[in-house]
This record gives structure tokens, sequence and C-alpha cells, in this order.
């Protein structure tokens, strides 16, 4: 065993460790014990991780690392998502940049379908190596692509199927329409974005020349397309004229005047235009009304054949132009005025997403939602947290059937082929085709060009990457032990178009749910709860985080590629002043202690760098403390063990006799922390667990345990400090197992120096057993754990007065004491030697009742008086000075106290140990007071 290095940096050993552990084959299920399973949401093969991942993933591996170290039979499915549109424009972009002339389309489909399979493997490749280097204990050996052939496999049979139950149709209907992409788009890839505009009333004359309807619209070009009018059934203002027609303007067509409920009669003059092909509101109307879907635009938002012909052709914008003006020759144009609206975006190429009239394939969502939102109205999946359940109870009450074709080519093939007359034929292959419909070989058949959107794969992950159809598969991966998994991990953004389609798609093929939990967290913001993005140039990698990066690195990289590049002096700027020295690297503990440690359950989660800083020196600190441990207990033999409970190899019994007061302290505060863990690991609240383990470590041990075992390890008594030398290296071998999960690298490391000298030999932390609370239940150490409480505070309370009277540590002072209960006289006794060492004091001396003290800078703990004489120690005046903030410092929390408890707010919906606990430190601050103000008359 090499010696712990003196100072601790993660770049020494990260990588070294996770190879071990890889190697090992740690991360494969064991195949004993109550599985435990994780799916990883798949991220996009479109580059590298983001800060998102690295939140979600940190969570899912500490979950994970818990588990298997609780002795479950423990499996994190991995793999990654073909992310259809993202990926081709991706790919598109790389051909560009390359600058041989190579396009999407001059490549054709076959060629440009290669180019991404060879992204695919340089993507793929990274992401598992950042996954590596976050320290993700995922068996990688079943790593699954949702364009493998298993995967493959899955989605044909899951079409088929739908389609054999008539639950998939395909049928002309109005969709979310990117005109770059030429492809539809779902809900979800579409942003919708306040914007300056105009709105522009047009005049529309009705037929018999008695006048005209005003209609005021923000997009009229699509006026080409119009079906209707439409006023409310209930206004009096156009009763009359419901059922009569106008003239739709600059057309020559006529169109009806129809009376529906979706009309507002206050707003704006109470009649609109019905456009059911362009507008999603419109074609429920149209549905209604029965009337005419007239598409007036091509795949590129141009303007077709079905409007008049001087249109034809022109851009959706030029025709706004000319329709505009035409309108105005003709004297229809009534109103123009200044409007802000709502446009929709494609998230991938910015561009104004159209409502557009297609042709595509659909699956009826009525039946499969219900289903869906019966599972978890009845527990069989639970939200955590629970209110996410309404947004998903709207969702599944809301739904819409679900359009699943893209005019893609990277994407699983829809499995449907057209004879030369049009006519469907669906299979699971050409062959299956022709020989279910006895066709011969002169039927020519071609597959559809489409592919299916990507959730329609992702939504089958839970059971296809557990190599559902194939019995054979599903017996070698495990469908039956592995199926339903434990807990998805997941955003909030993705719960209908993800989590939701999970659900019905596992209930629906295989009648198990997909997950027990769905454990939904925030959104990765900056420091400023700014969303992080690469646009706005605040985006952190989160290797950069773990590496660092140099500062001109780091500028070039959020300054590249940008969609606007004029805003890359902005974001210059701005890195420059937040990172002026670069990025520190941090390690990928200090990164992950602090995404535990931000992981609440609210809706954003802001990001501090300053927050990841603190827990490098977190990281730093526990090392420092293990130095201390090891080179306290060097060639130490382990004559005794100093609780019930401890992890010895000979198995020697236990020795209790010997075991110090700070050492009974200790192992309770153990016992503490290891039960609420649990509760923590329980409840999914990462950030109780982090701060509650935070505080043990750093506050209990290594500042108080540490050194309350000093005077046992240079003192007199033997058997005490091998006792000691036993507990300190117990409870951080413990310590190190309880926070191994969130911290894994630095605790193996240093685990593999402390386990030895507990005569454990060999093997991993991470299959070790986890503290649990049952570990420790024998142990009553109440009393110890009170009486040095008041050893804290009397150590405490003489520091403070040592440090501002300006004391150096090394000069011995006297320690005069007064009044106090017959427990502070008991307690000074015993814990005098103590005192003594770890106060550096001269004497411990007891005041009679009535013997004047001399001038002392006092403190004040419970009714005990701690007075340090000053004669030879400070000036008198500073002393004063002294006294007085002191006694303001009292007065103020006071103050806070009585506040609280004459607050009827407070008294009355507190729980009841709060209150009492405010009432004991307004006593114990009133005792303070007192004993301040009586020193302060003294000088």
């Amino acid at each position: 065993m090499t010696e712990l290095a003196s100072s601790y940096d993660p770049k020494s050993f990260e990588s070294r460790l996770y190879a071990e552990w890889e190697n090992a084959g740690y991360f494969k299920p064991s195949g004993k014990g109550e599985p435990y399973t994780i799916l990883l949401p798949p991220p996009n093969v479109t580059g590298t991780l983001h800060m998102g991942h690295a939140f979600q993933q940190t969570l899912m591996d500490a979950l994970v690392r818990y588990h298997r170290m609780r002795g479950y039979d423990t499996l994190w499915q991995v793999g990654t998502d073909h992310a259809g549109i993202a990926t081709e424009m991706v790919v598109s972009r790389n051909l560009a940049l390359e600058g041989k002339g190579e396009t999407r389309d001059s490549l054709g489909r076959e060629g440009f379908i290669e180019k991404v399979w060879e992204w695919k493997a340089q993507s793929g490749d990274t992401i598992e190596r950042q996954m590596r280097r976050l320290g993700t204990s995922s068996d990688w050996s079943r790593s699954a692509f949702t364009m493998d052939p298993m995967a493959s496999k899955a989605v044909i049979e899951a079409f088929v199927k739908l389609h054999e139950e008539g639950l998939i149709y395909r049928g002309q209907r109005l969709v979310n329409w990117d005109p770059v992409l030429k492809t539809a788009i779902s809900d979800l890839e579409v942003e919708n974005v306040e914007q300056d505009g105009f709105l522009w009333s047009i005049a529309y004359p009705l037929s018999d020349g008695s006048g005209s309807l005003t209609v005021a619209t923000t997009r009229p070009e699509t006026m080409l397309g119009d079906s209707a009018l439409a006023v409310h059934p209930d206004d009096e203002r156009y009763a009359h004229l419901v059922g009569k027609t106008v003239e739709l303007p600059l057309t020559g067509r006529e169109i009806p005047i129809i009376a529906d409920t979706y009309v507002e009669r206050e707003f704006g003059t109470g009649v609109v235009k019905i456009t059911p092909a362009h507008d999603f509101n419109d074609y429920q109307v149209g549905l209604r009304h029965d009337l005419p879907l007239i598409n007036i635009l091509t795949p590129a938002a141009a303007i077709n054949e079905t409007a008049p012909e001087k249109y034809r052709g022109l851009d959706r914008y030029e025709a706004r132009k000319r329709i505009l003006a035409d309108l105005e020759d003709a004297g229809l144009l009534v109103e123009t005025k200044p409007h802000k609206l709502q446009v929709p975006k494609g998230d991938r190429t910015g561009q104004v997403i159209e409502p557009y009239l297609t042709d595509q394939w659909f699956v009826k969502m009525d039946a499969l939602a219900a289903r869906g939102l019966e599972l978890v109205e009845n527990g069989s999946v639970k939200f955590v947290p629970a209110n996410w359940i309404n947004t998903y109870r709207h969702w599944m009450e809301n739904i819409q059937d679900w359009c699943i074709s893209r005019q893609l080519w990277w994407g699983h093939r829809i499995p449907a082929w057209f004879d030369e007359s049009g006519k469907i034929y669906v299979g699971r292959d050409e062959a299956e085709v022709r020989a279910k419909n006895s066709l011969g070989a002169d039927v020519v058949l071609s597959q559809d060009n489409d592919v299916l959107e990507t959730w329609f794969s992702s939504q089958l992950w839970p059971f296809s990457t557990m190599g559902w159809p194939d019995e054979a598969a599903m017996a070698e991966r495990g469908f039956d032990r592995y199926l339903p998994s434990s807990v998805l991990v997941t955003g909030f953004d993705i719960i209908f178009f993800w989590v939701a389609r999970m659900i019905m798609a596992t209930d629906h093929f295989t009648g198990e749910v997909p997950f027990k939990d769905v454990y939904i967290t925030g959104l990765i913001r900056d420091k400023d709860g700014q969303k992080m993005s690469k646009s706005k140039g605040n985006v952190l990698d989160p290797l950069d985080i773990i590496d660092g990066i140099a500062l001109e690195d780091l500028v070039a990289k959020r300054t590249t590629g940008l969609m606007k590049p004029t805003d890359a002096p902005k974001i210059e700027k701005a890195t420059r002043k937040e990172f002026p020295d670069g990025i520190a690297a941090h390690g990928a503990d200090a990164l992950r202690f602090t995404i535990a440690a931000l992981a609440n359950h609210g809706r954003d989660i802001k990001f501090d760098m300053g927050r990841a800083e603190g827990y490098k020196n977190f990281c730093n600190k526990l090392w420092n403390a293990t130095r201390f441990v090891l080179m306290n207990t060097e060639n130490f033999t382990l004559p005794l063990l100093a609780g019930e409970g401890a992890r010895r190899a000979d198995g020697g019994a236990l020795d209790l006799s010997h075991v110090t007061d700070a050492e009974k302290w200790i192992l309770a505060r153990l016992a503490k922390g290891s039960a609420e863990a649990e509760t923590h690991y329980a409840n999914y609240r990462f950030d109780l667990l982090a701060q509650a383990l935070y505080e043990f470590v750093w506050n209990e041990f290594c500042d108080w345990f540490l050194e309350l075992t000093k005077p046992a390890l240079n003192g007199d008594d033997a058997a005490a400090a091998d006792s000691t030398r036993h507990t300190l290296l117990y409870v951080l071998e413990a310590l190190l197992r309880l926070l191994h999960p969130l911290t894994p690298f630095v605790t193996e490391e240093l685990w593999q120096q402390v386990a030895p000298r507990l005569g454990i030999e060999g093997g991993t932390v991470s299959l070790q057993s986890y503290p649990a609370a049952a570990d420790y239940a024998g142990n009553d150490y109440t009393q110890a754990e009170t009486d040095v409480e008041w050893l804290k505070d009397m150590v405490s309370a003489l520091r403070r007065v040592r440090s501002e009277l300006g004391v150096s540590p090394g000069k011995q002072v006297r320690l005069l004491l007064q009044d106090g209960n017959d427990n502070d006289r008991k307690l000074a006794d015993r814990y005098a030697s103590q005192l003594a060492f770890l106060l550096k004091l001269e004497t411990i001396e007891w005041l009679q009742p009535d013997q004047q003290a001399p001038a002392s800078a006092p403190a004040i703990v419970g009714e005990l008086k701690l007075l340090v004489p000053l004669e030879g120690l400070v000036d008198l005046e500073a002393e004063r000075t002294r006294l007085d903030k002191e006694i303001k410092r009292v007065e103020v929390e006071i103050a806070k106290c009585n506040g609280k408890l004459s607050s009827d707010t407070f008294v009355q919906n507190a729980p009841a140990a709060v209150v009492e606990q405010e009432r004991k430190r307004l006593v114990d601050w009133n005792t303070q007071l007192s004993g301040l103000r009586e020193q302060r008359t003294k000088l």
C-alpha cells in the first residue's frame, strides 16, 4: 500500500480508480439480493454532456451506489438516443463546415445516413467517456442505442401491433411544420417567443353588397386559405348574418358566415377568420362545421398552386407584403397597428413554425391515456415530489392523437409499404407484407420514406433494453428480474413527452409499469437563475469544472459556433469578468457533492461555482483528516474495539471499559448521521443528505472529534489512547462509506489506506455495507452526548474569549469558575485534564459564592460563569469595549427571541418543540446578558 499523498489532488487518482472499478466488474449486476434498477434517460448523440446530464446522472449514480452497498442487485441500464432531427442538423452543419460542398441532399439518403453513423460512433464514445469521468457506476457491457438491432426489432414490433389493434392510423391532420427541416415536429420542439408584430384589420365584403365585416389578423397571408368567418352564436350584432356569405378578398371565392362558441364576443370586432389548414384552433372549428381544408403553403412555406396565380411561388413573408399592398389598393385594409404576439419557433432552426396540413401517421391516445392516468392515480407509479401528478393529470386529460411520423432520413423507417395505387400495407418487413396479403412479385411495393419520431422508440426504452420482444434476449437480459425499474430520474419538462409515454407503452405491451417512482428534478440554471444556453454564453461544461480550463480556451469554447456571431464580444466580456483566471480543476467529487447539495425539490436550481469551490475544500478537509488519523494510528494493532457493530476481521470481543466520552459522543453522532442518510435517500432529498453529511464530517468529526481525541492521544492512559485510536479508524472508515455514493473517488482512495488498519483487506469501498442506524442500535450514549456538548460549549466559549483578547494560542491562562450547578462542578472536575490541554490552562479554580473576582474576561455556559483574569493579559479599556460589543450582540438575540414568542402566528403554528426551544434560548440569552453586565460593572 503506497503512502497517502500529502495533498489532495483528484487528477492523480480519479481516472485510475475508475479503470480499476470497471476492469474488476464491480458495476455489473450480481444476480443476488433484491433487484434495484435505474434507467438512464438516454442522452442524444448530438455532441457532449451538459450540466443537466451531469446533475441527473450524479443523483442516479448516488442511488445506485447506495443500493449496491446495501446488498441490492443493482443494474444501471445506460445508452444513447439517436435523436432524429437534432442529429441530422448536427451532421448537416458538420458537412458545411468541412467545406467540401457535400450536403444532405447531394449525398442522398444512404450516403447521408452513413455519415450520421460515423458521427454517432464519435459522439457516443465521447458521451460514455464523459460519464466515466463523472464516476457513473453503470454496466457498460449492456449499453444500448435506440437504433441498435435489438431496439429496432422492438420498434417495428410495437408499430405493427398497434396498427393491428387499430391504434395506429394514417390520416391528413394539422401538425407543427418546420419549413427549414421540412418535417413535422412535436410540441416539445416548439418555443413560443414574444416579439413585436402588427395586427391588420381587413374588410370582408358581404356577398349581397349590404356592407362588410372587419376581421383582425397577425398573419394576413393565410387569408388565401380561409374557409369561413365565425361569430359567437349569442352575439346579437351578427345573428342575422349567420348563414350568409362574404367575398374572400383577392381570391374571387365566397365563404360562409358561421356561428361557433370558439369566438370571443368581447375581443376585437367579435368576428374571426377561420383557416382550418393553417391554425390549430381553426382546424377544430373546421371539423365541427365540415369546412374545406385549404392548404396554401408548400413544405418550404412558399405559396402553392391553390392560391391565386399572382402569389404562387412567393415566400410567405414576401406574399404577406404583396397581399397587404393589394388589400390597400382595393380599399380593404382598414387598420394597421403594432401588436405584441407569441410566435412559435423551432428550437433547432429558430424559424417560425407553420401549422401545416399533411398526411402523417398517428397513434390514438384516448384509451392509452386513460390507462396511463389510472396507473398513477392508483399509486402503481409514484411521482416525487407528489405535486407533479397534477401536471401529469392535466396533460393526460387533455391529450390529442400523437403524430409519430417525421419527414427525415435518420431514424426508424416506418414499416409500411405502398403499392402503385397508393394502398398501404403494414408489416415487420416486405416479405411478411407480401405473404400476409398474397402479393405476387409483379406487385411493386415502395416503403414509406418517413421515419418514426424519436419519442416513439424512446417510449419503449424500459423494455426494449431488456430484449423485448425476443424471448431469448429477454431471458438473457433479465426482463422478468429488472422490469419494472425502481426509479426514473428526469426533468419536469418531459413528463408528458417521455415519462407518460413510457407508462402507457410499457403497460400496453408488457402488462407492467416501467418504474415504481419518478423522481422529478429541477432544471439547472446559472447562478443568476438564467437558462444555460450557448446563445447566452453561460453554459458550463461539467468536464471543465472537473478538470479545469484556461480562460482563453473557455472564451473560445463559448464564442465558437454561435447562431448570432455578433453576440461573441458580449459573451467574451461576460466570460472574462466571471472567470478572470479560467476555471480551476475541482475534481469529480466536488462537482458531485455540489450537485447533491443543490438538489432541492424546486423547479429551478442555480449553479454557483462558489459552492463547487467550497466542496473542493470539503474534500481537502477530509483528506487532511485522514492523514491525521493515519499518522496517529501508525503501527496500531487494534487491541480493543470501541463500540458495538465495529468491523474487525478477527471477530475479537468488545471491550468498552476504556472508551472515552468523546468516543461515545462521536459514535452517537455516527448513528444519527447513518439514520438521517437512510431517511434522505428514501425521500430523494439529496440536498438534506449532503447537508447532514457535511455537518457530520466537517463540524463533528474533523473540527471537534479530532480535537477532542488529542488529550487522550497525548495523555498517560494507554488504554484510553488505544481506544481512541481504534474509534478514530472505526468512525473514519464508516464515514467514508457514508460519503461514498456522493463522492466515490476520494472515499475509495482514502478507504484503501484506512481499511487495512481495521483488518479489512482488499476489495473496494463500493462493495462494503452502507452504514445503517441498526448497526448502532445497541449503544446508548445519550448521557455522553449531553456531557460532551457541555465540554464543547466550554471550549468554544473560552476560545472565543482568548481570541477576542488576542491571547496567543500557546500562552497559558488562568480559569476561574463561578456559580453553576452540581452538574457543572461534576463535569468540570471530570474534564479538567481535557480543558487544561485544549485551552492551555495554567489552573482551574472555583470561586466561593461570596468571593470577589478580579477584573476578568467573562463567558457564560448555562448557569456557569467562566472568568479569565485580565491582569498581565490585556488592555482593560479594550476589554471594556469588547464587553460592550458582546452585550449588544446578546441584546439583539434576545430581541429576536422576544419577537418570535410575541407573534401569535409563530406560537400557534410552529411545532411545540420549536416554540419550547425558543423559550429556552431566551432564558439562556438572559442569563448570559446578566453575567456580562455584571462583569462590565466590575470593570
